[in-house]
């Protein structure tokens, strides 16, 4: 793809995107779908204006890594350590739900062993972009409903490094002890190294040059691109890099002004996260398995919220927060897609298997994204009673 195309794709996407939001908002659906949409139309299986969305999507994981990196801003290392302890057991008891629901209806469409394993895994996973980008700032930072969400949505993060080294393995014909070695250690090597060179390094920076905003956006920006190539090197990924990152900086008093200044690059490159999600769509490939697909969307719309609002209560929650939090946390994940498309570049997964958790996704994505804009507070809800910054 050459600068001049992608010029044009980066026209295409956001004045396509203003005009299918335009229709959204007046359908009453949620903004995401009309960015999905918009791909699926732009993409090679319709008009083909976009032949190669892979750059694209390359170009919006920056969305993402901008995304845990303003999450980790907002959780100190003594608050993140006494949310993971209350969420270990729900995440913990409905992933294996989860996995369950995803290889059954795998093994029922006739997949082989392998691929409704890696069905499973896929299944278990909720959208931290979906559940985050939906939450009101004010819920993200001042209510209990988001530090559970967030939590559980962290955990589940981190059982998605571990799925995706999963999948190396399975399509090695050896387990690469070399790199679970290096997840194992790189991470607790990332977070103290990281904590020292906030305290003296990054923080009497900010303190001696805290009047130039230039500065310290570029600064901050730097530390979270650096964090994530760090952790990559490390063979972890760039997400887990960029919430570390995060984390080193919550307890800084600057920490505040560094998201609001992130904020607006971040939403920037979701919007192309995205489309490149329809972009990358093959409606061919999902003809062949849509029953499957549909039914394993509709098993994941219904039972994971009811799945979480079980285990919330159990673990003390009330009613109406464990409501809420299983409602927005009722779909699949970014990450399902991120591992099937691992699985097919190791050739550990069937074309069938992947379009199946494709379609699923996609369709969750839609489904549940347009549900929570019309039954709770959320940044671009239509009702002016539920539309919350």
């Amino acid at each position: 793809m050459n600068g001049e195309s992608v010029l044009f794709s980066i026209f295409l996407i956001f004045t396509g995107a203003a005009l299918l939001a335009t229709v959204a908002l007046f359908a009453r659906q949620s903004l995401l779908v009309a960015y999905i949409a918009l791909g699926v139309l732009a993409g090679p299986s319709v008009t083909g204006l976009v032949t190669d969305p892979h750059l694209i999507a390359d170009l919006a994981h920056i969305g993402i890594i901008f995304l845990l990196f303003l999450l980790g801003l907002d959780l100190s290392p003594r608050k993140l350590l006494g949310q993971m302890r209350e969420a270990i057991g729900v995440t913990l008891i409905s992933s294996m739900v989860f996995a369950l629901l995803g290889y059954g209806v795998a093994a029922a469409a006739g997949l082989s062993r392998t691929d409704c394993l890696l069905v499973g895994m896929a299944s278990t996973l909720s959208s931290t972009i979906i559940g985050l980008k939906l939450l009101p700032t004010t819920v993200l930072h001042h209510r209990h409903t988001g530090e559970v969400i967030i939590s559980i949505l962290l955990l589940q993060d981190l059982l998605a490094v571990g799925a995706l080294l999963l999948v190396d393995t399975l399509a090695a014909e050896s387990i690469p002890w070399l790199r679970v070695g290096l997840e194992f250690a790189g991470l607790p090597i990332l977070f103290v190294g990281g904590l020292l060179a906030e305290r003296w390094v990054l923080r009497p920076l900010f303190v001696r040059f805290d009047k130039v905003g230039e500065y310290v956006f570029l600064l901050s920006l730097g530390w979270c691109l650096g964090f994530a190539q760090l952790a990559q090197s490390l063979s972890l990924s760039y997400e887990i890099g960029a919430f570390i990152g995060g984390i080193t900086l919550a307890n800084s008093p600057i920490a505040p002004f560094i998201a609001e200044s992130l904020r607006p690059l971040r939403d920037f490159f979701l919007v192309m996260f995205f489309f490149a999600l329809g972009a990358g769509f093959d409606l061919a490939g999902a003809m062949v398995v849509w029953p499957a697909a549909l039914a394993l969307a509709a098993g994941i719309l219904l039972i994971k919220p009811v799945t979480y609002r079980t285990l919330l209560k159990k673990f003390g929650e009330s009613n109406v927060l464990a409501g809420e939090a299983g409602v927005r946390m009722g779909q699949m994940s970014e990450f399902s897609l991120l591992l099937v498309a691992v699985a097919i570049q190791a050739q550990a997964m069937s074309q069938e298997a992947a379009n199946l958790v494709q379609l699923a996704t996609l369709i969750t994505f839609v489904v549940s994204s347009a549900f929570v804009v019309l039954r709770y507070p959320t940044p671009i809800s239509l009702s002016e009673r539920l539309r919350r910054d």
